[in-house]
């Protein structure tokens, strides 16, 4: 049986999966970001010897995150790229299940702000990641890991929600979002990192699952065949 392999900016090589992980710079208040801190202890866990992880940090600007994640994923082909940035309001590490198109009135760090208000022009108002969010909360809650995880259908019309849509256009919905808590309310850095490992371990699972329900598909249209 041939090896699986995933790429985690947090990008996985083509030829498995491809996973990678993309977390914030500082803004606002968040002088450590700990979505940053929760990565580095990712890196230091892994995510095993089947996963090639590629990190990357986003500036929390509009126009970088316009020019940079197009380039990104064509560089890195990734079966798929999960984010991570922190949230003030987040006392769980939450799983967002999708992004918005339209919405972005906050200015950036450079103090910018898109003049459309939006992500991409004409495109939907909103769009769900192909990963089921819930199925991957419950698997994780129920391993007992001490951490809470849930979902959410809002990521926060900012840098986040801005990011996550744009990665689930160019990928046709092969992202993830997960936003972690400041440190210490409740979680430290290392617990944040054994979340993440948790969570994309689940993701990965999924994603393997999908792709070899396709494979079987794709076997039997062909006996079908004369």
């Amino acid at each position: 049986m041939a090896q699986k392999w995933f790429r985690v900016s947090c990008t996985v090589p083509s030829r498995g999966h491809n996973t990678t992980m993309m977390w914030f710079e500082p803004f606002a208040e968040h002088i450590v970001n700990s979505s940053w801190v929760a990565v580095q202890e990712l890196e230091r866990l892994g995510l095993g010897g089947a996963v090639d992880l590629y990190v990357c940090e986003m500036p929390v600007e509009y126009q970088a995150v316009k020019r940079l994640l197009p380039s990104l994923w064509k560089e890195h082909q990734p079966q798929l790229v999960v984010h991570v940035g922190v949230s003030g309001l987040a006392t769980t590490v939450t799983l967002e299940r999708c992004g918005h198109n339209k919405g972005y009135m906050r200015p950036d760090n450079c103090s910018f702000c898109p003049a459309s208000q939006c992500c991409v022009e004409n495109g939907p108002d909103c769009i769900k990641s192909i990963l089921d969010m819930e199925t991957i909360c419950k698997s994780v809650n129920d391993a007992g890991i001490g951490i809470t995880v849930s979902t959410s259908e809002d990521a926060g019309r900012y840098l986040c929600d801005y990011t996550y849509y744009t990665s689930l256009h160019l990928g046709k919905g092969r992202a993830a979002f997960v936003h972690v808590p400041p440190l210490g309310k409740p979680y430290s850095g290392k617990d944040l990192g054994r979340a993440l490992q948790a969570v994309i371990q689940e993701m990965l699972k999924l994603l393997e699952g999908s792709h070899s329900e396709e494979a079987q598909k794709d076997t039997k249209h062909s006996s079908d065949k004369p």
